[in-house]
């Protein structure tokens, strides 16, 4: 069971964990919640805007010189769905391994963001240091940024191995810097790293994206470009990995879906039904609960189904 009201909204309601269990003992029920089942925030109504912020990936998204950014996506609604797939399964195990019984799964938000947050607590705790936007760049990793190009579209180039920095160095016609003691090691380059992504801008910024990328690809230097949608929907490694599934909504406009992830080498798995239309199954569910017939008809007349 799956539920992510407010903690004690089914308590209210008769429904809660200790009635439930009652009715079946092997009962797993995954509870979602902005702050989670207990604690003295537990009654706050909570959405991922909030837990991103609460779980510290806000205060780290953006520039330095800017207020905190959003991700793009609301990834703690993503993140909370899978620790809470995570824990059913633990549950499941246990139930069937241990010969255990159910339990409930606590799903917070903000939890749920705060446990990808790297090593931002021990960081803290140790050194006393926060952690600050840095925009593109990977704090104490260099280099390893967002580089513009030629055609106005930008590259991400991660050259931060020592044996990657010196083919990138090479690639980019900079093999002075490649070779340079003082930029052997990371830790030298962290020192230089304004440098670095000044010399590599400076090549970038002459070329063409594709260019860049034949370039790197071929000194074997880990980068990418910037997707758009439109880009992932026609890119020939996602069609060939089936994760742009085609379909068809009922009235049989073609529509197409992200494929399944992670694929398993027995069942991968397939999305087989891509919902109802609106109302498809509204008779089916009143007639579960005796209203059917000229009551249903009524309603349906009335505007109210």
């Amino acid at each position: 069971m799956i539920e992510n009201f407010r903690p004690g909204t089914l308590e209210k309601w008769g429904l809660g964990w200790e009635d439930l269990r009652k009715v079946n003992p092997a009962l797993i029920m995954v509870r979602i919640s902005g702050y989670g089942q207990t604690g003295p925030y537990k009654d706050r109504p909570g959405f991922a805007a909030i837990a991103e912020s609460m779980g510290g990936l806000r205060y780290v998204s953006g520039y330095p010189d800017r207020p905190p950014v959003r991700s793009g996506v609301s990834i703690g609604d993503t993140l909370a769905s899978l620790y809470g797939v995570i824990g059913a399964l633990l549950a499941m195990h246990h139930l069937r391994a241990n010969q255990g019984e159910g339990q409930y799964v606590d799903v917070a938000l903000y939890e749920s963001v705060f446990a990808v947050m790297e090593s931002l607590v021990p960081e803290y705790a140790k050194l006393g240091h926060v952690r600050e936007r840095s925009g593109a760049s990977l704090p104490g990793i260099s280099p390893s940024n967002t580089y513009p190009c030629k055609d106005g579209t930008y590259v991400i180039i991660a050259g931060n191995g020592d044996a990657i920095f010196r083919r990138l160095m090479a690639a980019i016609g900079r093999d002075d810097l490649g070779q340079d003691p003082r930029l052997a090691h990371n830790d030298g380059r962290v020192q230089h790293n304004a440098m670095l992504d000044d010399a590599i801008a400076a090549w970038t910024s002459a070329h063409a994206l594709d260019t860049v990328l034949a370039t790197l690809e071929t000194a074997a230097v880990p980068c990418g470009k910037i997707y758009t949608a439109a880009e992932i929907c026609s890119d020939a490694h996602y069609r060939a990995r089936d994760m742009i599934e085609p379909h068809q909504l009922p009235d049989g406009t073609p529509v197409a879906l992200s494929g399944i992830v992670p694929k398993l080498s027995a069942t991968p798995g397939r999305t087989n039904w891509i919902g109802p239309a609106l109302g498809e199954h509204t008779e089916e569910i009143l007639a579960g609960i005796g209203i059917a017939g000229a009551e249903f008809r009524a309603l349906r007349e009335a505007g109210v189904v």
